[in-house]
């Protein structure tokens, strides 16, 4: 074997980085078994306790901190830990109408509304849409006329033609959903969400969001959908401010002695104070802050509460004595006592000695690691409010560009534009805040009362173009550039699309998910060493260190383990014995030629590559389109089905081959099987040539009959996914009927349609509606859980809702055109890829018409079944996922048989065979092959009938596709795909 060196290498490195990434979940789950005992069971005193350790070198060999540690951890999905997904919409339609000055022109207008509805029926590209409808209705009108003014008139000029006006119109529109995705990112990050995902839905004005603990739906709902206020406000120096802050902390001294200081007010010192302290006083220490650094103990920071939390930001004067810092910021206070400051604030004994015109406001952002020492240390501002109606000096109407650029040094900044009024009152401002030279004043520019940046004005500014310097990176100057433009003009994000999960089912979904794995593993690891002996335990070895690869490589990667997720790796399992059955059946026909093992051993794995490489190549190709034309829970699986597929390449080819080496080295003696097991499916001839009209006739009478049920139904059982919706899983402490329960539903939800179903047991019901949910409004989601509840409430049985999502018409319309290009794609490739590996035209539509076969025949059996048994058989995302998962089953099938024709025409000397003597070569291929399409099968089979039973109802249908989905790919591979290539042939 070449390069086992190499192969060693890559293994050993590939083996320490997943030692290093699995080892943060060892660590972390050490603090927070600690964080439990010292709590015992006072959530209170867990959280004060993490919080404390979150800057603590936990680590032993690298010293990093437990939150560092927390980052690097393996990341759960919303269905293993609970919290909220949720799908926000940028309203293009509201800005384009905003743009152009809310016109009252009729056709205008109603070039909007007709846009919009023809988006929300599975329309692309908002912008066209408009631009397209209105020139139908005002051929002769210019749409400059409506978008060109003073304020862009460097962007845009009067006589623009109407495809100038698309263009910028298209730039606005992804220059919103930039701003938009900068606000609500920052927000969340407000919000204290720990590993929160985001990502922009490319071509699309949607942003996805992931929450994983969330779940007050209410309070994310206001975060995410309020209107963003952009303002501009003076800014008192550290020096004004100093004395206030001084009397603040003697008022807090005196005030909090006459407190009753025992368990609560001991432990908060301990744990949380005492820790604190050291690490702020670290901080001062790197910020000369030397007044702040002797506060180290308990009756410190009795005496100077305010000051034991909150570091007053100094430096060495000349005459080596600690002075205050000039500028803006009055105070650095660590992430977890942000709280505390603001509480002390609210205390009516200090608002009352707090200025009015005083605002303290925190900086959106933490400061740079290398400053705070490895904390997350905000900074304080006070604002100076002095108008009587307390509004600030500037709105963000005022402005009207704002740009990433670059100054004469090449140092990145921004370039502020203002609004002809905004220019006059700019000048004013900047004026008063630059008069004294000694004492030059700031400027904060404040979102969502959040202070990005608070730039020291040096000169007036009087023509309304301003720099914005400091130490910026370019990715600070762009997000700033995007706040600024914030307030320009209004893009309401509305929520089109949720998804919330209980904790409580969350941890049902873990211990499933968790004991059909272990089990679908055992049985996997039982099966390959009862049957090949010796060689099945090296393929068990495999097998683990595979496992191993994969979660490592998740971990590292940073992917986000779900359910569906899960249900992949065990799949991956199954699959990733089929190229060591591949290899071992390969060996076992070289034994039966007589060879001696070791020359058996090198030519089984030589044979069998061209099948394994084809087999693995279909699938990854599968699981990457799974990826690109999936989201949330699709792509879990899709993420790790293709890095399974890797993975297993990797181990069941490579390293399993350096195992034997290893065993023929050491004169071991290797066996394929036993004596029950060696000589099974030998001197098979079964004619499935012959018989294929047989298969035709059963293919077509069950997919006869799938048509009659679906007329029949009236139509396929469509989830929230295809048809948009509401879904709720509602548990109740006692079994229910649907029926009586939809009869209650009924009168809560007029007009609309309402479908009940069991989830699993009959005291856990899926409830889907329609109510309500093309009303835009923000209100709407209160109104249907008010009318849910006061349905419920009718039954006289105690419930509770443990989870929810809520799919909007335009997303349903996305996801059905999604999965129909998936589908459509998926087979475009796989002809593409056997035309070309096969280099015969025949082959290639041999191979897809049989993927549309798998297709209509899962479909069938759904329709069939639905309603028949005992779980739900919709048709969503993860239908979707699971009928591309069963087109990689037949193509994998129908490679490896491909492959074995391809091999005999070779030995022959042939390109290809006619008449009754490509019949039996093709039987030959089907039944030399069989026992490695039966085992293969019956491996994935059962891995698949464990995660069924045991891995919980929430995957049940999925898993339920994928089981009917094997037993059809393995019948159309060998009675369908193959033989459909002898008929497409006959005219040759």
């Amino acid at each position: 074997m070449q390069g086992k060196g190499f192969i060693k290498f890559m293994a050993i490195l590939l083996g320490i980085v997943c030692v290093y990434s699995l080892s943060f979940n060892f660590v972390t789950s050490k603090v927070e078994k600690d964080a439990k005992a010292y709590a015992k069971g006072d959530l209170d005193k867990e959280k004060a306790y993490l919080d404390s350790m979150a800057t603590v070198p936990v680590y032993p060999l690298f010293g990093f901190n437990y939150q560092f540690c927390k980052e690097k951890e393996i990341n759960l999905g919303l269905d293993l830990k609970g919290g909220m997904n949720v799908t926000m919409e940028i309203s293009l339609s509201e800005l384009v109408k905003s743009l152009a000055g809310n016109p009252d022109d009729a056709n205008f207008n109603k070039a909007l509304v007709t846009a919009q509805t023809q988006l929300n029926a599975g329309g692309k590209d908002f912008i066209n849409l408009f631009v397209n409808e209105f020139e139908k209705l005002s051929p002769n009108t210019k749409l400059a006329d409506f978008f060109s003014n003073q304020d862009n008139s460097k962007l845009l000029k009067p006589d623009a033609s109407n495809s100038e006006v698309k263009s910028f119109l298209s730039k606005e529109a992804t220059s919103a959903i930039d701003r938009s995705f900068v606000i609500i990112r920052s927000r969340i990050d407000g919000f204290g969400v720990v590993s929160p995902n985001m990502q922009k839905q490319e071509g699309t004005n949607r942003i996805l969001i992931e929450m994983p603990g969330v779940q007050d739906k209410e309070r994310v709902h206001k975060l995410l959908q309020g209107s963003a206020e952009l303002q501009f406000w003076q800014v008192y120096n550290n020096e004004e401010v100093y004395p206030v802050m001084e009397n603040i902390n003697k008022t807090l001294a005196s005030s909090l002695k006459v407190v009753d200081t025992t368990a609560t007010a001991k432990t908060s010192t301990d744990t949380t104070a005492a820790k604190s302290e050291s690490k702020l006083a670290g901080l001062a220490k790197n910020k000369d802050t030397k007044d702040s650094a002797g506060v180290k103990n308990a009756e410190l920071a009795k005496s100077n509460p305010l000051f034991s939390v909150l570091n007053i930001p100094t430096y060495q004067g000349q005459n080596g004595q600690p002075s205050l810092r000039p500028g803006p910021v009055i105070g650095w206070v660590a992430q977890k006592d942000t709280a505390k400051v603001n509480a002390f604030f609210k205390r009516p004994e200090i608002a009352s000695i707090i200025p009015q015109s005083y605002k303290f406001m925190w900086s959106v952002k933490p400061m740079d690691i290398a400053q705070s020492g490895g904390a997350k240390i905000f900074e304080l501002y006070a604002i100076k409010s002095l108008s009587a109606d307390g509004k600030p000096d500037l709105g963000g109407e005022a402005i009207s560009d704002a740009r990433h650029d670059y100054d004469q040094k090449g140092r990145p900044e921004v370039t502020m534009y203002m609004t002809g009024e905004g220019a006059a009152k700019w000048k004013k401002i900047t004026a008063e805040a630059s008069a004294d030279p000694n004492n030059k004043k700031s400027i904060a520019i404040v979102l969502d009362n959040t202070v990005y940046s608070a730039p020291t004005v040096q000169n007036e500014i009087p023509n309304g173009i301003s720099s914005i310097t400091g130490s910026f990176t370019v990715n600070d100057t762009q997000d700033l550039a995007n706040i600024l433009k914030a307030g320009k003009l209004p893009a309401p994000a509305r929520i089109v699309g949720e998804f919330v999960v209980g904790p409580s089912l969350g941890e049902v979904a873990i211990h499933n998910g968790l004991l059909s794995f272990v089990l679908a593993f055992v049985v996997i690891l039982v099966f390959m060493a009862l049957y090949y002996n010796k060689a099945g335990w090296v393929a068990n070895l495999a097998l683990v260190i595979n496992l191993f690869f994969i979660m490592g490589i998740l971990v590292s990667l940073g992917a986000v383990l779900t359910l569906p997720g899960i249900a992949g790796i065990v799949l991956v399992i199954g699959l990733s014995v089929d190229a060591n059955i591949l290899i071992f059946e390969r060996v076992r026909e070289e034994l039966t030629l007589g060879k001696p093992t070791p020359v058996a051993i090198k030519e089984g794995f030589k044979h069998a590559m061209s099948s394994i490489i084809d087999s693995n190549v279909t699938v990854f190709v599968l699981g990457a389109i799974l990826y690109i034309f999936g989201s949330g829970p699709v792509q879990g699986f899709a993420t790790t089905l293709c890095i399974g597929i890797l993975s297993s390449l990797f181990c069941a080819v490579l390293i399993s081959r350096l195992v034997f080496e290893y065993l023929l080295d050491k004169k071991s003696n290797i066996t394929f099987g036993n004596k029950y097991t060696i000589h099974a499916f030998k001197n098979i001839a079964f004619n499935f040539v012959g018989h294929r009209k047989l298969y035709y006739s059963i293919s077509s009478a069950i997919i006869i009959l799938g048509f009659i049920f679906y007329f029949k139904n009236g139509g396929l059982n469509l989830g929230i996914d295809f048809k948009g919706g509401r879904t709720y899983i509602v548990h109740f402490d006692k079994g229910m009927h649907t029926e009586e329960v939809k009869a209650t539903l009924n009168s809560s939800f007029p007009e609309s349609e309402t479908i009940v179903k069991t989830a699993g047991a009959d005291n856990e019901l899926k409830i889907t509606t329609t109510y309500h949910i093309t009303d835009q409004d923000q209100g709407a989601d209160k109104l249907v859980e008010k009318a849910l509840h006061e349905g419920l409430a009718k039954t006289g049985v105690k419930y509770t809702i443990e989870s929810n999502e809520k799919v909007g018409p335009i997303i349903a319309s996305d996801i059905v055109y999604g999965a129909y290009g998936a589908i459509l794609f998926s087979c475009l490739v796989m002809f593409f890829y056997i035309v070309v590996r096969f280099k015969k035209l025949n082959y290639g539509l041999g191979a897809v018409i049989a993927l549309f076969h798998d297709v209509l025949l899962v479909l069938s059996f759904y329709t069939i079944l639905d309603g028949v048994l005992p779980f739900s058989l919709e048709i969503g995302q993860d239908f979707i996922a699971a009928i591309l998962t069963v087109m990689g089953y037949t193509m994998t099938e129908t490679v490896v048989v491909f492959d074995r024709i391809r091999e005999k025409l070779a030995e022959s000397g042939k390109e290809d065979l006619h008449g009754e003597e490509r019949n039996k070569l093709i039987n030959f291929a089907l039944n030399s092959t069989l026992s490695r399409t039966i085992l293969t099968s019956l491996t994935v089979f059962f891995v698949l009938l464990v995660i069924f039973i045991f891995g919980g109802a929430s995957i049940r249908g999925f898993i339920f596709a994928l089981l009917i989905g094997r037993i059809i790919g393995t019948y159309s591979s060998l009675c369908i795909s193959t033989p459909i290539v002898i008929d497409l042939g006959k005219n040759k």
